[in-house]
C-alpha cells in the first residue's frame, strides 16, 4: 500500500472508529497511557500530544499546559465530547507551532502509522525547545510468552491476516535507533507487557475492530468477531507488549524541518 492509499485508509478508519485505541486499552490490566505519561508529570511548559486521537493522555496530565493535535475530525470530536482540550486539527507532518516553542511531545501509538515519518520527526525536532522531551509509546514485536504468541496467532487466524501493514515498521522495536539517527538523545527504551481482558463477545469485537487491516472486508470482519466471541471466556487474557521510548533534543542543535 502506497502512502496516498494508506492516508485514505487511516482517515476513513478513524472516521468510523473514533476513540477505538483508548477503548481497547481500557481492557488492559493497567493503563498504558499512565505509563506513557510518567516522564511528563510535573513538567513545566507546553506538552504537545501528537496525533492525540480521543486524547486519553489529557486525563493523565491534568495540570500540564497540554495541547492535543490530530488530523481526524471524528477523533477530535470524541476528545471534545469527553471534555478534553484544548484541541487543534492538524497533521503530524505540519505542526501549527512555532520553532522551539514546546517543552515536550507525547506520541501515543502514532509513530508507526504517521507519514512521512522523517518529516514528522523533523517537525518534532523543530517545535521542541533544546533539552525538550519526546515520550513515545509504540507496539513491540518482542516480549510475548509462548501462550501469548498462541493467543495472537488465534486472533490473526480468525481475521485471516498475517500481520498489520504498518507504514513505519521500524518505529516499533527499532524506534530508539530511528530517533538517534534523527538527532535525538535516547534516555530510556523500555518494554512492558500488558494483558487485555478478552472475556466477552464485546471485548472480542473491539479487538477485531482495533487492528489496522486495510484489506479486511465487512464479511470477513463479522466472521472473525463470531469466531473470537467463541474464544472469549472469563479469565481470558491477551498479552500486549508495548515499548516506551523517552528521548531529549540535545541543546545546541538548531530547529529543523525534515523534507521527503
Amino acid at each position: 500500500m502506497d502512502e496516498p492509499d494508506w492516508r485514505r485508509f487511516i482517515t476513513a478508519y478513524h472516521q468510523a472508529h473514533p476513540g477505538i485505541t483508548e477503548q481497547l486499552f481500557a481492557l488492559a490490566d493497567t493503563s498504558p497511557y499512565a505509563w506513557l505519561a510518567e516522564p511528563l508529570r510535573g513538567i513545566e511548559g507546553t506538552v504537545l500530544d501528537l496525533a492525540c486521537g480521543s486524547a486519553p493522555t489529557r486525563d493523565e496530565l491534568p495540570d500540564a499546559d497540554w495541547i492535543g493535535i490530530d488530523l481526524s475530525a471524528a477523533e477530535l470530536a470524541e476528545a471534545a465530547r469527553l471534555g478534553r482540550g484544548p484541541l487543534v486539527r492538524a497533521g503530524a507532518d505540519a505542526l501549527p507551532a512555532a520553532s522551539a516553542s514546546v517543552r515536550a511531545v507525547c506520541a501515543a501509538m502514532c509513530l508507526p502509522v504517521v507519514t512521512p515519518l522523517p518529516r514528522v520527526l523533523g517537525e518534532i525536532r523543530r517545535v521542541l525547545r533544546p533539552g525538550g522531551t519526546l515520550t513515545a509509546l509504540v507496539p513491540s514485536q518482542s516480549g510475548l510468552s509462548p501462550s501469548g504468541m498462541l493467543g495472537w496467532l488465534r486472533v490473526m487466524a480468525a481475521l485471516r491476516a498475517v500481520r498489520q501493514p504498518w507504514p513505519n515498521p521500524r518505529a516499533r522495536d527499532g524506534l530508539a535507533a530511528l530517533l538517534r539517527t534523527a538527532g535525538f538523545r535516547v534516555r530510556a527504551d523500555e518494554r512492558r507487557v500488558f494483558a487485555l481482558a478478552i472475556d466477552s463477545a464485546e471485548a472480542a469485537a473491539l479487538l477485531a475492530d482495533a487492528l489496522y487491516l486495510p484489506g479486511l472486508t465487512h464479511h470477513r470482519a463479522e466472521a472473525a468477531k463470531r469466531s473470537l466471541a467463541r474464544w472469549a471466556a472469563s479469565g481470558r487474557r491477551l498479552e500486549l507488549p508495548l515499548r516506551r521510548v523517552v528521548a531529549d533534543l540535545p541543546t545546541g542543535q538548531p530547529p529543523s524541518r525534515e523534507q521527503t
